[in-house]
């Protein structure tokens, strides 16, 4: 309990990082191997990451993020994407459970059409709104996740995304839905943390 409440207080958003410390494919893919148990809603895994470690992609993405440093001095830039139609992964998704017989034919498919239902009949701001609530989630357990592993971050929005979906060929199902750098912080840069509301402002009880 301790070391996690440590890891919550310790996470903070990075407004510059130390050049020179790269981050391999395979210490992010420590990090997305404990970002897939995020929740998701119907396990649908909206979530998708795109990430640029290519300096020359880096330095566009810089311009469509309004030209700020940090993405400059960043390990790799992170962006984060939501998929509208995951709804219509489900029944591939629920596969195995039939395979391995946790479901019936029965419950399958009334699993799938449950889904597909919902989704179909509140219409695509119903289909947008869960795309960038599910990665919103994702993208919260990848920033706890990289801080664990030594590696500071920051969520960003202040970006161009209709540009940064041209520069990547990012698909039209796919809604982005934030951006992430990741680094070493420059300590050295860090503003004191901003104030944070009382439980009393933050919290309503109904007893």
């Amino acid at each position: 309990m301790t070391e996690f409440s440590s890891l919550v207080k310790a996470r903070r958003s990075a407004s510059n990082f130390l050049p020179d410390h790269p981050i391999t494919k395979e210490e992010l893919d420590e990090i997305f191997g404990l970002v897939k148990f995020a929740p998701t809603a119907f396990n649908l895994q909206h979530a998708h990451y795109v990430v640029i470690t290519n300096s020359e992609v880096k330095e566009k993405i810089r311009t469509a993020a309004y030209g700020q440093y940090k993405v400059h001095s960043s390990s790799a830039v992170i962006i984060v994407t939501g998929d509208t139609n995951a709804y219509r992964d489900a029944a591939k998704i629920n596969e195995g459970l039939l395979m391995l017989g946790i479901l019936n034919k029965q419950e399958y498919d009334h699993e799938i059409d449950d889904i597909t239902s919902l989704y179909t009949s509140r219409g695509e701001v119903f289909q947008k709104d869960e795309a960038i609530r599910n990665a919103s989630l994702s993208a919260m357990m990848f920033m706890l996740a990289a801080k664990d592993k030594g590696w500071d971050t920051c969520p960003m929005i202040g970006f161009d995304q209709q540009a940064v979906k041209e520069i990547l060929n990012i698909s039209p199902e796919q809604e982005v839905v934030m951006m992430i750098t990741i680094g070493k912080e420059k300590v050295s840069s860090r503003r004191p943390r901003g104030y944070r509301k009382p439980i009393a402002e933050l919290v309503s009880y109904i007893e």
